[in-house]
């Protein structure tokens, strides 16, 4: 795999103030070379070739005459093809078939063997007999060409070589997880070109394959293919692949090293480097990963990569006094990283305490570990320079006051926009799931027509028909609205604007928030409370439910409730300031983007109050659509605590 931010030994990067190195939230996966990839059967002769075809299981029966010539139009055309690939040099079978440029797809092969004039039963014919070949792994197809192949039937007759009893227990698994049946034949095509692909049977891959297949995607097309996650999960619902991950939980980079999270910022001096990432390797186990972070990116980034950068090869904490000045007159300001403006930093006396307190640390150090003695110099910040940082922190305090108080008068507004949009949406939804299929209704002013889209519109596919509601405003021809994905986002922004406002707690406490019932002693009265387990203060706290914030808590689980059977799904939220994978809990705020329950991301979440602001209308004082800053992620757990229980599941207790 590859990972962004490697070092580069003796090369010199204007570190400028040291911006922070790229972080990627998913491992992307090196290509793999196809030299070496061959079928069991590369090395057979064409009359060999010819003997196994009949073998396979897709085969014609020979019961009747029709089969029997059907099956000899196979041979004819199967051996045509061989014939073809003989005339191209190479060590067996698949060698030939990248030499001739087969893997270019099926129309330059139908090209090459019967040129411009085709006619459909020569055609058909070619292709039978191409597949044939696929099937018994003669040659082995490039994903490229079988995604331009369009061979459902081909890969049906794949599916049908799976060991007997596995296809039907993939697809119970994909509908527990709540795929559709789509879903679910998106993900056993991709496993069938996977195996015409490798060569190899169904549990003979690996989840290297469906790392290869998805970096190859990303190459072709910008995303993975269609179907891998699916497929992903297919093989684990059969025990193929070992994994209690899912495919993103799979990819996604977990903490980093101390040495990679240094080394990303490219220092120079070998010494130097060592040193630093033996002083943060001390300090790591006292902090959490998001803290450890930041300390990373100042002491590396914005302290030793400027200086390494402004004044190469300096090997020593000893600095001269000019380079200590410099360095302080240009953390006085940053460039913007997306921006390229150039604005003030606000926590310079931040930093510089934090480079005093580094200092500091190794002195205490040099009288135990004679390592840090070479390193024990007098800091270059003096108490002097943290002297304006009551003045900053006077500043900050000011600034968010005056946020407040620019923004509070808004609110009422923004409430009433967040129920109104989801209104309106929950009303046109209604009146479009009234109305049948290519049915014209009328709703706001605007007359509509309900729409399927056609890949639902097939009477004999599984997943006929749609849980989606779609709606065309008449005489447009743009894209046909999905009414229900329209009334699901005004709805959770509306449950986010909500909470938000009636609970005013941390983010960091917002990730481990749980609803818990409480019994009175005195009178046996049962009253919500919203438990906010230890954060900045480090201590718990229970706040009572007010009654406007049990209304919204409890239609967010009601509608939970509704979509799952009466139960809240359990799902594990990704932290993404830990870059760890949480236990599977009961989570408020989650949505079905596809067909996994995910919670909604800090994204997800400035996205929808974004929507909403749009909505309103809102401006600052520069003219600018007003911002509010949410936390960054939302997260809640329902439990209750005088049945020892999570709701809607048993066996879990409070908190």
């Amino acid at each position: 795999m590859t990972r962004q931010g490697s070092r580069r030994g003796n090369s010199v990067r204007l570190a400028g103030t040291g911006p922070v190195p790229p972080r990627p939230l998913f491992v992307d996966h090196e290509l793999k070379a196809d030299e070496g990839r061959v079928g069991p059967h590369d090395h057979l002769t064409r009359a060999e070739v010819l003997t196994l075809l009949p073998t396979s299981p897709s085969w014609p029966s020979r019961d009747s005459k029709a089969d029997r010539d059907r099956g000899h139009m196979r041979l004819l055309n199967a051996a045509k093809i061989l014939d073809w690939l003989a005339a191209y040099p190479g060590d067996g079978w698949q060698e030939r078939w990248w030499a001739a440029g087969a893997d270019s797809g099926k129309e330059f092969v139908l090209a090459a063997l019967l040129g411009d004039d085709q006619s459909e039963s020569q055609r058909n014919g070619l292709v039978a007999g191409l597949n044939c070949l696929m099937m018994s792994r003669i040659v082995l197809p490039g994903y490229a060409f079988l995604r331009g192949y369009k061979a459902l039937r081909l890969f049906k007759d794949v599916q049908q070589t799976f060991p007997d009893g596995d296809l039907d227990p993939m697809r119970d698994h994909g509908a527990r997880l709540g795929m559709t049946p789509r879903h679910v034949d998106e993900g056993l095509r991709l496993l069938s070109a996977m195996v015409l692909h490798t060569g190899r049977d169904l549990y003979e891959l690996t989840a290297e394959d469906i790392f290869h297949v998805r970096a190859l995607g990303r190459r072709l097309r910008g995303e993975a293919f269609i179907g891998t996650h699916t497929a992903w999960e297919l093989l684990r619902g059969v025990g193929v692949i070992q994994s209690k991950e899912t495919l993103k939980d799979a990819l996604r980079f977990g903490q980093l090293p101390t040495a990679e999270l240094v080394d990303a910022y490219n220092i120079q001096s070998t010494a130097i480097r060592n040193m630093l990432v033996r002083y943060l390797d001390e300090r790591r186990p006292g902090v959490d990963y998001g803290s450890f972070r930041g300390l990373v990116r100042e002491l590396v980034g914005v302290f030793w990569a400027d200086i390494d950068a402004h004044h190469p090869g300096i090997d020593t904490l000893r600095l001269p006094d000019d380079v200590v000045d410099g360095w302080k007159q240009r953390l006085v300001t940053y460039v913007h990283s997306k921006s390229g403006e150039v604005k003030e930093r606000r926590g310079r006396i931040a930093v510089m305490m934090r480079v005093r307190g580094f200092h500091l640390d190794i002195q205490e150090c040099a009288h135990e570990d004679p390592f840090w003695a070479q390193w024990a110099v007098p800091s270059p910040i003096t108490r002097g320079d943290g002297a304006g940082n009551h003045k900053i922190y006077k500043e900050t305090t000011a600034r968010m006051h005056q946020r407040v108080r620019e923004r509070l008068p808004h609110l009422p507004l923004l409430i009433q926009t967040a129920e109104r949009v989801h209104r309106e949406a929950a009303a046109l939804l209604e009146a479009a799931t009234a109305t049948p299929l290519n049915g014209i209704f009328e709703h706001g002013g605007t007359t509509y027509v309900r729409e399927l889209l056609k890949v639902n519109q097939v009477p004999s596919r599984l997943d006929h028909g749609s849980p989606h509601v779609y709606i065309r405003p008449v005489g447009t021809t743009g894209r046909r609205i999905n009414q229900s994905l329209v009334e699901d986002d005004a709805f959770w922004s509306w449950a986010v604007i909500e909470t938000l406002r009636h609970t005013g707690v941390r983010a960091e406490e917002l990730t481990h928030l749980a609803l818990v019932s409480y019994r009175l002693p005195e009178t046996g009265e049962v009253v919500s409370l919203l438990q906010i387990v230890p954060s900045k203060s480090d201590e718990e706290r229970l706040l009572l439910v007010s009654p406007e914030l049990a209304s919204v808590l409890a239609t967010i689980i009601k509608r939970l409730r509704d979509a799952n059977g009466g139960k809240i799904p359990l799902v594990a939220r990704y932290d993404s300031h830990e870059r760890v994978t949480g236990p599977l809990l009961p989570h408020f705020f989650k949505r079905r983007p596809y067909w996994q329950p995910q919670v909604m991301s800090e994204a997800a979440v400035k996205h929808r109050l974004d929507r909403t602001l749009e909505a309103t209308g809102l401006r600052d004082q520069a003219g600018q659509p007003l911002t509010y800053t949410p936390p960054p992620y939302l997260d809640g757990r329902v439990v209750r605590a005088d049945r020892g229980s999570v709701d809607g599941e048993d066996g879990l207790s409070p908190g």
